[in-house]
């Protein structure tokens, strides 16, 4: 009895395992290879599928999904015979199990060797210049060799991307001061445009500043021309409506003869022979009988205006002895100055 149970027993366990065996679910994304009987079948997709348990050899997962490789840095030798070291990223996708299971052996390190190669043909025909300058055509080559190289493997390769360019420390440090030598030219260059055009607006501020100074300059010129004219005419008019006599003619001309004493330098200086009769003709003014005005009308007092009159003529007597005074030292120093000129010839 015992022996049946364990008997059953492993009928049972055989059948459940041989019901696993049968049933394969596939995650989504993913593929699975069978073989039947050592020989390719058929590709599992992703679901619910069934195979003959110890007949069908079902491999592991591929997955389909687009995957990142990132390589070591790797030694290529430009045309100026420089080593740099280049980084890449390859960008892939496995669209047929079948081929990537069966034409390559490993596709990955397959596609590793074939990016170093095309990439050492690619950037062998480029110096150095044009290897850090052309990122975009070294990927664009790079990834028409390997989709073309790969196709038959079922891959296709949807970009390859360089991640680093490193040329030697020598070469480094030679485009560091290449670099920092263009940044000192710029710097000097835009200093001296900004230089430059400081200058050139200062220039022109000052032109227009000048041409301004000189405008107002003429303006107020011509505003004191007009105002001199206006007060020249003014002072015409005025006269010649008051119709001045010589008297006053003469009394001006004598107020005029200390100013023209008081000069600095004027050690000789000329009386003219009209100056005896301006003094007749003040002391004429004076000494004549004025013509009385509205209030001196109204004055009956006599008296007042012979004193008046007396006091007029002692102030032409005064002015006369003075211009005489003046006249005969003014003629002492011509004397003086005619005998130093005499002696020195």
């Amino acid at each position: 009895m015992s022996a049946l149970v364990i008997a059953g027993l492993l009928v049972a366990l055989f059948v459940v395992f041989t019901v696993l065996r049968t049933v394969r679910i596939v995650p989504q994304a993913r593929a699975r290879n069978v073989e039947r009987l050592g020989r390719y079948h058929r590709t599992l997709r992703p679901g619910l599928n069934f195979v003959i348990p110890y007949i069908d050899h079902v491999y592991p997962a591929i997955d389909l999904r687009e995957q990142v490789v990132s390589f070591q840095p790797q030694p290529v030798i430009t045309e100026d015979n420089l080593v740099v070291q280049i980084d890449t990223v390859l960008y892939f996708q496995v669209t047929d199990p079948r081929a990537a299971a069966y034409e390559i052996a490993s596709y990955l390190q397959a596609v590793e060797q074939l990016t170093v190669t095309t990439l050492r043909n690619v950037v062998g025909s480029m110096d150095l210049e044009q290897t850090l300058t052309s990122r975009d055509t070294i990927n664009s080559q790079l990834r028409g060799v390997l989709d073309d190289a790969t196709g038959k493997w079922g891959i296709r390769v949807n970009r390859v991307e360089i991640k680093a360019i490193d040329p030697p420390p020598t070469i480094k440090e030679a485009m560091e001061k290449q670099m920092r030598a263009e940044r000192d030219k710029r710097a000097a260059i835009l200093g001296a445009e900004g230089q430059r055009q400081s200058q050139i607006l200062t220039a022109e501020g000052d032109k227009q500043a000048a041409v301004l100074r000189a405008e107002g300059a003429r303006a107020a010129e011509i505003l004191k021309a007009e105002g001199q004219s206006r007060a020249i005419d003014q002072v015409f008019q005025a006269v010649h409506r008051n119709d001045p006599d010589p008297k006053l003619l003469a009394y001006q001309y004598l107020r005029m003869l200390p100013e023209l004493a008081n000069g600095e330098g004027n050690t000789f200086w000329v009386i003219p022979s009209e100056v005896t009769s301006a003094l007749h003709g003040v002391s004429r003014a004076f000494t004549e009988a004025l013509p009385k005005s509205p209030a001196t009308r109204d004055t009956s007092s006599d008296e007042a205006a012979a004193k008046a009159a007396d006091d007029a003529a002692e102030a032409a007597e005064a002015a006369a002895a003075a211009v005489a005074d003046a006249a005969e030292v003014n003629s002492a120093s011509a004397i003086t100055s005619t005998s130093d000129g005499a002696a020195r010839r």
